[in-house]
């Protein structure tokens, strides 16, 4: 090592995904480089990703973090799922669970026995097969138990930002306080040379990661790449967020509350509730948004309501030249499925297994960009599909989602779906078929044709299994403690 030039990382803004790309690159690899961070309280954060799904524990894993420390310092709770509220017609609820759903061979999804068995008149719910749905449902949680339960977290994210600034510093990281004046750039590549902070200062570095929020200041101001915009099928464009006090039962999932032209959102921590009223301006202005979300509220308010606008869609490239996009300068989907913080954690994980050691080439940050693509495609359409798989027609705003002109590539999945039973699952898809299959089904989508492979066993044989397996699951989840004694227990900030 004596003697290596340790290539230059900047990284431009804080919050949670200035922090984030810092702790990947610096547990990694900080040996063979030099991170800085440049945080300025003016760029601010958005504030709603506080809803995460599993993928954040393995990212958790790569970093290094104990996670009952970091639950009591960012006043986490646990997360199974998240709970649909009248989004397929209303007074209708269904839960999207982390779960997979029976047990399945290589010839068909579990889906398609259970289909040969409600043909032949038994199989019961399809929830009974799964046992983070039916946990979620009792309000019950443990870790300890075997098998293990697939979760993820609710936490507060500006604590998190701290926890993991925390975590950075003690690797190496240096931050620097201040607000950035020009992004200068080399005049004969394009390539960034250096930010040009307000005090004069200039911070150069080999690589730049834009974590600067909507502003963009690098990768679109500066680099000129352009958004592309995708609110023609996800015309979300505000919300307005608070926090109340902390409720005594707790329940180990989001809740997701649909209203005349959005949805309300209630995350549950330790010493508070998030919540939220994601809207559309076009259906519904700010104060009668306001007013949805004051009438919907359980507890006292702990702060004014804040409003923030955005506009759906993606950078066309989130590595341009010497530049990654992190976080909201890459693009923004609404956090229906609470994906924002795995965006910015996989996009950081990647770059540390593609990190330009050898110089930016076009072939390394087209497969960049290539990989984030298909997997931001695949979390899109998993949204629309919540708003076009509707029976609501009681507002202008639900009527218009019947008749969405939505992309190809959902149509697709949407009637094989409904003709043959089958959820094509592909690599970089994100969300697994299981969970498809729990939206499709709760949104009141049905299939007609599946596969017969359940004819392979005889009735009875195919009865026993599955009342077999429903038992276990009922079993399991009447042994588990409730979900607040299991945090008191286990990670409560107040120990």
């Amino acid at each position: 090592m004596e003697g290596q030039v340790k290539r230059k990382v900047v990284i431009a803004g804080g919050g949670t995904a200035g922090w984030v790309a810092a702790a990947a690159l610096s547990s990694q690899i900080g040996q063979l480089i030099d991170v800085t961070l440049v945080e300025s309280d003016e760029l601010g954060t958005v504030g709603v990703g506080e809803a995460t799904i599993p993928t954040h524990r393995s990212y958790h894993d790569i970093i290094g973090v104990n996670e009952a420390e970091f639950m009591r310092a960012t006043r986490a709770t646990f997360k199974l799922g998240i709970s649909f509220e009248h989004w397929g017609a209303l007074g209708q609820k269904y839960i999207h669970s982390f779960g997979k759903i029976g047990v399945s061979s290589w010839m068909a999804d579990f889906y398609h026995l259970w289909l040969e068995a409600q043909a032949d008149g038994f199989g019961g719910d399809l929830g009974d097969y799964c046992l983070e749905l039916r946990a979620a449902e009792a309000g019950k949680f443990a870790i300890s138990q075997k098998p293990a339960l697939n979760y993820a977290y609710h936490l507060d994210a500006g604590l998190y930002a701290k926890f993991l600034r925390a975590h950075c510093e003690k690797r190496g990281v240096r931050r620097i306080e201040g607000k950035i004046q020009e992004v200068r750039k080399n005049g004969e590549n394009g390539f960034i040379d250096c930010l040009v902070m307000e005090s004069g200062k200039e911070v150069k570095g080999d690589l730049f990661i834009d974590c600067t929020g909507f502003q963009a200041l690098l990768i679109g101001k500066a680099l000129g790449v352009p958004y592309e915009d995708w609110s023609h099928w996800l015309p979300m464009d505000s919300a307005i967020a608070v926090q109340t006090r902390a409720i005594s039962v707790v329940p180990p999932y989001t809740r997701s509350i649909a209203q005349d032209a959005g949805w309300q959102w209630r995350i549950p921590l330790q010493h508070r509730v998030g919540n939220g009223h994601v809207y559309c301006s076009d259906y519904m202005s700010d104060d009668e948004a306001r007013h949805i979300l004051d009438h919907n509220l359980d507890g006292e308010q702990l702060f004014e309501p804040r409003l923030i606008r955005f506009r759906t869609g993606r950078r066309k490239k989130i590595w341009e030249k010497n530049c990654v996009a992190l976080g909201l300068s890459s693009g923004f989907l609404e956090p229906l499925e609470s994906t924002s913080i795995h965006l910015f954690q996989i996009s950081a994980t990647r770059l540390v297994q593609m990190f330009p050691f050898s110089g930016v080439s076009d072939s390394l940050t087209s497969f960049y960009n290539k990989l984030y693509d298909e997997e931001l495609l695949g979390i899109r359409d998993f949204i629309i599909l919540h708003y076009l798989a509707t029976k609501r027609d009681d507002t202008p705003f639900w009527r218009d989602r019947q008749t969405l002109d939505i992309p190809g590539s959902l149509r697709e999945k949407i009637t094989l779906f409904k003709e043959h039973s089958i959820i094509h699952q592909a690599e970089t898809d994100l969300f697994r078929a299981d969970s498809w299959l729990q939206v499709m089904r709760g949104q009141g989508l049905h299939s007609e044709g599946y596969h017969h492979v359940g004819k392979l066993m005889k009735p009875e044989v195919l009865r026993a299994n599955m009342e077999g397996y429903a038992a276990r699951v009922k079993e399991f989840v009447s042994k588990l403690p409730r979900h607040e004694d299991f945090v008191a227990q286990y990670c409560s900030a107040d120990a």
